[in-house]
């Protein structure tokens, strides 16, 4: 809290006005302001330096001004994290092994988002194995418009180890004729555990549940790895949940 000292009522030009000696958060100093209106408005208006062309004649009580707390951001050379009061986690991360590291220690809570920007060896599934890492998943639906053959093996390793029980997976129209190995190696790992579905698909999500929550994960990565910035959310929660399953059930593949 910082205090409005020296408040006085001025005259000028024949108009009556008030002058108020006001901290300057941005400069660290006091500086005054002039307003012929009620003393409250001072902070909503610019502050203006002192002129000697007033003359004084009362002085009111003083008014008190409320210093807004700054916000609290934690640095270290590769990342950072803003922790926001609506519920929201920033993250930045150029390694998936950074980006899973900054996740490591993170307990999901109903209703939380977590907002990233990535780049370097960053891609879709990236968001898969923090989610998994967390909790195996009774469900997971997965819609990529490309997926590389070494993230249909990992997808594999989690079919395999139990992570995941059962999975869906929405791909892009080209997907069939211009990557055919990686197409065939998909539908032999996932027969048996759930259906892949081919449609006019450009949409990057995941969205599943296990025992401790359920989770929805928008991103612009596909599931290859490749140098760009890409952007990212995780939003616990049933409701985005279901949003996307009730979607992605109702899709007919062209295959």
């Amino acid at each position: 809290m910082k205090e409005a000292r020296n408040v006085k009522k001025c005259v000028k030009n024949d108009t009556k006005v008030k002058k108020f000696e006001v901290w300057n958060l941005e400069k660290g100093e006091w500086s005054y302001e002039c307003d012929k209106y009620a003393p409250e408005k001072i902070a909503n208006r610019d502050l203006i330096e002192w002129t000697s062309n007033f003359t004084l004649f009362e002085e009111p009580e003083p008014i008190i001004l409320e210093e807004k707390p700054a916000e609290v951001v934690r640095k270290n050379r590769r990342a950072t994290v803003m922790k926001r009061h609506d519920n929201n986690m920033y993250r930045r991360a150029y390694t998936e092994t950074v980006l899973l590291d900054l996740m490591g220690e993170t307990e999901f809570k109903d209703g939380d988002s977590y907002h990233f920007i990535t780049g370097g060896d960053v891609d879709g599934l990236s968001y898969l194995k923090m989610i998994v890492r967390k909790q195996p998943l009774d469900y997971c639906l997965i819609s990529s418009w490309v997926i590389a053959s070494e993230d249909i093996f990992q997808i594999k390793d989690f079919l395999d180890e139990g992570k995941i029980k059962k999975l869906d997976v929405y791909i892009g129209e080209i997907f069939p004729n211009s990557f055919k190995l990686e197409f065939k190696m998909l539908k032999e790992v996932v027969e048996g555990y759930g259906r892949v579905c081919v449609f006019k698909n450009h949409s990057k999500v995941f969205a599943g549940y296990g025992d401790k929550f359920h989770f929805g994960v928008e991103t612009s990565a596909n599931i290859n790895t490749n140098p760009r910035t890409e952007n990212g959310c995780i939003t616990i929660g049933k409701e985005i949940y279901e949003f996307y399953r009730e979607y992605y059930d109702g899709i007919n593949s062209f295959e």
